[in-house]
């Protein structure tokens, strides 16, 4: 969870440690301990893990944010420390002049060990299970009901996987990693084993490959065998509203379905101009790479509702089935990203087609505002329903807000102005501060720097990570010199 909302986070420090918060010092390096909660909250149910605060909730600062958080993700990926590994987005915090790092962990659809232990948790804290039979038995069934991904089928075998599929998902995994990606090492039963695409239920004893290993290397046969109603609805609706205009029934892997959905899109909506750092990047591609996503990674497959994608006149609807954490619209930037079935998901991200768990909505939310006039919409239910609307920015609405800002830039300061001239090329703010010659820091970010961007006036280069060292900023106002 990501939370820009600093009152949020206070409120969650001042409940002090319990069942889903824990504190750690963590100065200077993380705390030998700190892996057993996160093991724990990802057997559990979640929690907000908090870097640079005492048992007591004092705020105590990390001497190094950025440090830390390397540190810690480099452990989350080491499978000594934390198998099977997983991925988070650590946020820093500042809170009394002092940083903090916040980790939200959510609760994982796999048994995880730390250091070759299980750990759980309850309101004393986390606990090593691993020796106990009963709870670690517990532990798996709670999982194994929780997510559908995770059904094993017995009898399927790798003769029912596409081998041109588990090659394919190697050389995208190679292009998005580069060449020590550990995949390029592997089998293709070591990959599936790695990925928990092949599991033992320690209750039956039944073993074999999961329903999330058929829906993403399967044969078409073998997927309709273990899930005849799946189907991935692609429409075009735009003057036929009753029927369709154009449509592809996609009934295959999830792989395919992804390329297929893409290609939908492409075909039936625009691609308006968008640079990004001085380079031309598909804005279309970006906004809607996460909704075909989202759709095919975050539905609940033993649910016999269609997933469909319809392109209507002026937006784009997905619905797909849906395991519920809440009801109505979400905010999101007050939102709790669960992983509705994470092993899935995990391939998707290691080949480049999703984002870390929470970003994909962050970075929909990030380049909306270059495609359309309005806000996606996202409404959390029993059916999940996403909406992209496309009433374009045309380039004419764009010259014309242009020329708006230029009128608004006359009831503009004279420092403000200079502030937006000098910041027609992104700068950091150290050279801003000397630009106009304040040297407190904190007085030129909070009386200065902020309004301008609360303001909508200057931009940050870097938006989903405003605390980040290699932060720019830059003006979004055309001044004459």
């Amino acid at each position: 969870m990501i939370y820009n909302d600093l009152n949020k986070i206070k409120s969650l420090i001042s409940k002090g440690e319990g069942i889903d918060i824990e504190f750690k010092v963590s100065k200077n390096s993380l705390n030998k301990n700190v892996f057993e909660t996160v093991c724990a909250f990802l057997n559990r149910h979640g929690g907000d893990l908090f870097l640079g605060v005492d048992d007591d909730g004092n705020i105590i600062g990390v001497n190094n944010a950025e440090k830390i958080i390397t540190e810690f993700n480099n452990l989350a990926n080491n499978p000594q420390k934390l198998f099977p590994t997983f991925y988070f987005y650590p946020e820093i915090i500042k809170i009394e002049d002092k940083s903090i790092v916040h980790i939200f962990v959510p609760e994982s659809s796999q048994v995880h060990r730390s250091a070759g232990k299980i750990y759980d948790r309850n309101s004393d804290g986390d606990f090593d299970i691993t020796n106990n039979n009963q709870l670690v038995s517990a532990l798996f069934i709670r999982k194994q009901t929780t997510y559908s991904e995770n059904k094993i089928f017995p009898y399927a075998g790798m003769s029912d996987l596409r081998e041109d599929l588990i090659n394919k998902v190697r050389r995208l995994a190679k292009y998005e990693a580069g060449e020590n990606h550990p995949w390029l090492m592997m089998s293709n039963e070591e990959i599936l084993q790695s990925t928990r695409l092949y599991q033992k239920d320690l209750q039956t004893g039944k073993e074999g490959l999961t329903l999330a290993a058929i829906l993403l290397f399967g044969k078409d046969e073998t997927i309709l065998s273990a899930l005849p109603h799946h189907r991935t609805d692609a429409l075009l609706r735009r003057q036929n509203t009753d029927r369709y205009d154009d449509r592809d029934d996609i009934r295959t892997n999830l792989i395919d379905s992804y390329q297929r959905l893409m290609a939908f899109v492409e075909k039936h909506l625009p691609d308006p101009f968008y640079l990004e750092n001085d380079k031309r990047i598909s804005i279309r591609n970006k906004l809607f790479r996460e909704a075909v996503a989202n759709c095919l990674i975050h539905r609940e497959y033993i649910d016999r509702f269609p997933a469909k994608m319809i392109i209507e006149k002026d937006r784009v609807v997905f619905e797909n089935a849906n395991r519920s954490h809440g009801n109505g619209k979400i905010d999101p930037l007050h939102f709790s990203p669960y992983p509705k079935n994470p092993n899935i998901a995990r391939i998707f991200k290691e080949i480049g087609f999703a984002d870390e768990l929470g970003s994909g909505v962050r970075n929909m939310y990030k380049y909306y505002h270059a495609y359309s006039k309005q806000q996606p919409e996202l409404i959390e239910g029993d059916i999940f329903k996403m909406i992209i609307h496309t009433e374009l920015i045309t380039p004419q609405a764009t010259e014309q807000a242009t020329e708006q800002d230029a009128e608004q830039a006359a009831g503009l300061d004279e420092r403000t102005i200079r502030i937006l001239k000098f910041c027609k090329t992104p700068k950091s703010r150290e050279e801003i501060q000397k630009f106009i010659g304040i040297k407190h820091r904190e007085y030129f970010r909070k009386n200065i720097l902020n309004p301008l961007i609360n303001s909508n006036l200057l931009k940050l280069t870097i938006p989903d990570k405003p605390s980040s060292p290699k932060q720019k900023y830059y003006s979004v106002i055309n001044l004459k010199e």
